[in-house]
């Protein structure tokens, strides 16, 4: 789980490195997307896993377009509007997000946990967009894009609700991220690349997306769901260590707080409960 933690919160630092070699969001996402994709398929083959099929691989394409296309293009953005740590903590919301999409979809009922965990996620973001820091810009920008980022990570537990039962989670991404990738493609810019930007994007495909989910599944057989979704909110916190290791990235003290209300807030659903899988994270 740590490692899978770790994985993940090296995502905006591959990514911003990336950028900066001159690839834009969209074409990271759809390179992640397409070469992430091809380890899942090429893994789901070998397994002989079983491929979603009729109505089952529609709802997976449409999570392809939510979850991938939109999910990805959005995190990518968010780091290139605000920086890696800003995006890595709002993608956190994701958690309050859910408990609203179960309360507005789902027909679940909202409990006063749930209440204040919504709440404290809203006071969280608004400290981070007072504090900001040191490479850091919380923009109207970056809060929308980080925002939507949390918003469509927030569909993996209600895809993942109805089908990670049923099929093997490896045939899902193996249809949905070239689902993704093909959803992204008529919005991309494409440019030439050297072998450090191609190197930037395998290691995203198969550090921060192919092993990250291979590790976190692992780690699911050996520790109750709410133990390791616990370790995987490090994510953030990997993310920010990193951002300011590499790019000298520094949430202020207001930023480091409204921080710890979002991560608060993903924790507190992840506590055992009658909404307990509304905290549980999924791969990034």
């Amino acid at each position: 789980m740590l490692a899978a933690a770790f994985l993940w919160g090296l995502l905006g630092i591959f990514g911003k490195l990336a950028q900066a070699r001159g690839l834009s969001p969209l074409e990271i996402a759809f390179w992640r997307a397409t070469l992430g994709g091809g380890l899942y398929l090429a893994h789901a083959l070998l397994v002989r896993a079983r491929f979603p099929r009729g109505r089952d691989a529609v709802y997976t394409a449409l999570f392809g377009l939510a979850g991938v296309s939109v999910f990805y293009a959005a995190y990518q953005l968010a780091v290139r509007s605000g920086g890696a740590s800003l995006a890595s903590v709002l993608l956190y919301t994701a958690p309050a997000f859910v408990a609203l999409s179960g309360w507005l979809v789902l027909k679940e009922k909202l409990g006063l946990r749930e209440v204040l965990a919504v709440a404290g996620t809203l006071l969280g973001v608004s400290l981070i967009s007072l504090g900001g820091g040191q490479g850091v810009h919380p923009s109207a920008a970056a809060l929308g894009w980080g925002l939507l980022a949390g918003l469509t990570y927030s569909l993996y537990y209600l895809y993942g609700k109805l089908y990670f039962a049923r099929f093997a989670p490896v045939a899902l991404y193996a249809l949905a991220l070239p689902v993704g990738a093909a959803g992204l493609a008529p919005f991309t810019s494409f440019v030439h690349k050297d072998a450090g930007a191609w190197g930037l994007l395998l290691l995203i495909a198969t550090f921060s997306t192919y092993l990250a989910y291979l590790a976190y599944s692992a780690g699911l057989k050996l520790l109750p769901a709410t133990r390791a979704s616990v370790i995987a909110s490090l994510e953030p916190v990997v993310a920010a260590g990193l951002a300011a290791a590499v790019f000298g990235e520094r949430l202020s003290a207001l930023a480091v707080l409204g921080a710890a209300v979002v991560l608060g807030a993903a924790l507190l659903l992840s506590l055992p409960g009658k909404k307990a899988g509304a905290g549980q994270q999924t791969p990034t």
